[in-house]
């Protein structure tokens, strides 16, 4: 990660009394929205920081998004019973969808930008679809990304996220990486002939910077892996199964207050401070001016078309984001992430074989590609937590999260910034 244990250091104290994220000039007036502070590329400029370093993290990123939490949209349609073509239209859109939100911010702010869908939130979603109708969810998502737009548009996203120790924001992100690193041990001690293959080709690469640069470790683990699955007859699945091409089912919203009062207060806070609170830390700590009010109000206007084919809300995503900013060159992780965008076009297209592929490869070949990919995100998360004047809170901020805890049907991260918070008031004043 470009400079980051270095400018973490002495960065730490000074984003702790501002808090996560920046707040550059508003891009658009009566608005709070930030503006761009460089020009957009042109098809040179990307051609020729487009690396095959920043394109194998673009991709690997992509490989984590259709992986772990591609399986957690599945969980939740299956449980609300949604048909073959809903769940369908729901893939198509969380990769399609935000892909092309994905490449337009982060060409037109020329920084990394991945949006794809709150996995808390979709978490939410499933077990409202066991009680609600499919087209009240849809119409509670409507109603979210309003609201979410309009704190976006205002500003109000800026003050809390700038409000919040930026150390306690890092060790909610860090207690949400750690399970990646954790899953990397204990899926490599379940399955050693897939994991330790892997992690070796990652180290060996790792360790040979230039050779790094042209086979990226994390690709070269992925394919390593791949190979290894199929030889070994591990891989379960026919891609053609299901089709080759998704079609996206519009569906009329019904707005009613059952929906309403259940999940648009806890979709929006998974939205603004679950998942954009780790997306603005991650890239901050990379070097990069991520503006809280952008990625609110991208977030919540994308989610109302996003909505009407059956996608869960749209938010500025923690892991992906991190993985997207490995490399040592901050002016090139933007092609890292058109990379990811372009890719999940691919993905979101053909959603079918998509699913199917990635249901098909074992448990374990996706943790510990994961696991691998987080280590440097992790590392500097810690970092950045325990770097700063309220280290209690970070501590505990830290525990929360990792505990899990969940309160009256909202995720720990959010709890876990709330009384790390709390903790840093009592307890990390007088340090």
């Amino acid at each position: 990660m470009t400079n980051v244990d270095s400018d973490l250091s002495q960065d730490t104290e000074q984003d702790t009394e501002q808090g996560a994220g920046s707040a550059p000039t508003p891009a658009f007036p009566l608005s709070a929205i930030e503006k761009p502070l460089a020009r957009p590329p042109g098809l040179r400029e990307i051609a020729r920081d487009l690396t095959p370093e920043e394109a194998g993290n673009g991709l690997v990123a992509l490989i984590f998004s259709a992986s772990g939490p591609l399986a957690v949209i599945l969980a939740a349609a299956a449980a609300g019973g949604l048909s073959a073509e809903q769940s369908s239209s729901w893939i198509f859109g969380a990769f399609f969808g935000n892909g092309l939100l994905t490449l337009f911010l982060t060409w037109y702010y020329r920084s990394p930008q991945a949006y794809f869908w709150t996995i808390p939130g979709t978490v939410l979603a499933g077990d409202a679809l066991t009680h609600l109708s499919y087209a009240e969810v849809i119409g509670a998502y409507l109603v979210t990304g309003v609201l979410v737009a309009v704190l976006g548009w205002t500003g109000l996203v800026g003050l809390i996220m700038r409000a919040i120790p930026h150390s306690i924001v890092m060790a909610m992100v860090a207690g949400v990486f750690l399970t990646f690193g954790l899953n990397l041990v204990t899926s490599t001690e379940a399955s050693p002939l897939l994991g330790l293959p892997m992690i070796a080709v990652f180290v060996a690469l790792s360790m040979m910077p230039r050779l790094g640069a042209v086979f990226p470790p994390a690709l070269a683990a992925a394919v390593v892996g791949t190979v290894i699955a199929i030889v070994a007859g591990r891989f379960e699945g026919d891609v053609l199964a299901d089709g080759v091409i998704a079609r996206p089912v519009l569906t009329a919203p019904e707005f009613s207050v059952a929906a309403i009062v259940e999940l648009v207060i806890p979709l929006a806070i998974t939205v603004i401070i679950v998942q954009n609170g780790q997306g603005v830390a991650v890239l901050s700590a990379a070097g990069h001016t991520q503006g809280p009010n952008l990625s609110a109000f991208a977030s919540g206007l994308w989610a109302i078309p996003q909505g009407l084919i059956g996608a869960s809300p749209t938010c500025l995503t923690g892991p992906t984001n991190a993985l997207l900013v490995t490399s040592r060159h901050a002016e090139r992780h933007y092609t890292a992430a058109l990379t990811n965008g372009a890719t999940a076009l691919l993905v979101g297209l053909i959603a079918p074989i998509t699913v199917a592929f990635m249901l098909g490869m074992p448990g374990e070949f996706i943790a510990v590609l994961a696991g691998v990919a987080m280590l440097t995100p992790l590392r500097a998360a810690f970092l950045a937590a325990f770097s700063g004047r309220t280290s209690t809170g970070a501590l505990v901020c830290l525990l929360v999260t990792v505990a899990d805890l969940t309160l009256l049907g909202i995720s720990a991260p959010f709890w876990g910034i709330v009384i790390g918070c709390l903790v840093a008031w009592l307890l990390d004043r007088s340090s």
